[in-house]
């Protein structure tokens, strides 16, 4: 396999976006909260609510001591709320069995609520320097292209932590930044319509340009719309609650306009049974 990793460090270097998280001294909470944030989330969405969030509530122990309530509230417009309810389980688990310190072992953010295998990794590298493989879905399209000559990657499996193994160099620190730099050449060059080839710095060992920029097809899941889904319904319902004064609205009231009525149930049901809204003597409210 051609060296990648000392290009990509060489490009990140001068590139890279200036981004909270990456600063020094950011913290391993920071970039904990940031990740949960940027799951399916824009970068330009995540940084005014995440500077909010740290403001309010600047380690795992003040999170841990809020009502899961404040947390979806906080949480706002930034979608997939759960993740809010999930943080705020995290940040409880972290106070009671870690002392109030996010963990840097993987084996035990994993244990955490709400953490899956990439942001166990990303935490473990980006907030404490450890060296493992972290691939997000722009790492994997970097990987898809130039090591194996596809315009988009397949459906994730474990072989993506092997090939972004394979890439990585011994050193932790720039192991680090190759990490970082896959997913950054990804987000900014490497995209998945427009790629920029003619600025990548990968551009003289890619397979994929390599071979004429092939269409190889897309097998990955495609994502429902968003206009008339139930996730519209339930942001519907949940921004009621939020904007009311007590967080509380008669059955009745909510979304009373929505235009499937049967759709509004459904997503007040699922609601419920997430634990992201609670149901009493005719009343909906946020959790308490």
């Amino acid at each position: 396999m051609p060296d990648l990793a000392a290009p990509l460090v060489d490009w990140y270097r001068a590139n890279a976006r200036d981004l909270p998280w990456r600063r020094p001294g950011f913290g391993a909470w920071g970039v904990l909260v940031s990740e949960f944030m940027l799951q399916q989330t824009p970068v330009n969405r995540v940084i005014p609510h995440l500077e909010a969030w740290l403001v309010r509530w600047p380690t795992p122990t003040d999170l841990a001591g809020a009502a899961p309530a404040d947390a979806v509230r906080q949480w706002a417009n930034l979608g997939y709320p759960r993740r809010a309810l999930w943080l705020q389980r995290a940040a409880v688990e972290i106070r009671d069995r870690h002392d109030g310190i996010v963990p840097r072992d993987v084996d035990a953010l994993l244990a955490l609520t709400g953490i899956g295998d990439y942001t166990a990794r990303a935490v473990a590298v980006f907030a404490y320097g450890d060296r493992h493989p972290v691939v997000d879905t722009n790492t994997r399209r970097v990987l898809a292209r130039v090591t194996g000559g596809r315009s988009q990657p397949g459906p994730p499996s474990r072989r993506d932590l092997d090939a972004m193994e394979a890439i990585l160099p011994d050193d932790r620190g720039t192991a680090a930044i190759v990490n970082a730099a896959a997913m950054e050449l990804g987000a900014t060059v490497c995209t998945a319509r427009i790629p920029r080839c003619e600025v990548c710095p990968l551009s003289d060992r890619c397979a994929w340009l390599a071979a004429g920029r092939p269409d190889t097809g897309d097998e990955r899941r495609k994502q429902a719309r968003y206009e008339g889904s139930d996730r519209q319904a339930r942001g519907a319902v949940l921004k009621t609650l939020r904007d009311a004064a007590t967080h509380a609205v008669p059955l009745a009231d909510v979304v009373p306009d929505w235009p499937d009525a049967l759709q509004r149930d459904r997503a007040i049901d699922s609601l419920i049974a997430d634990g992201l809204a609670e149901a009493a003597d005719g009343t909906l409210r946020l959790p308490r």
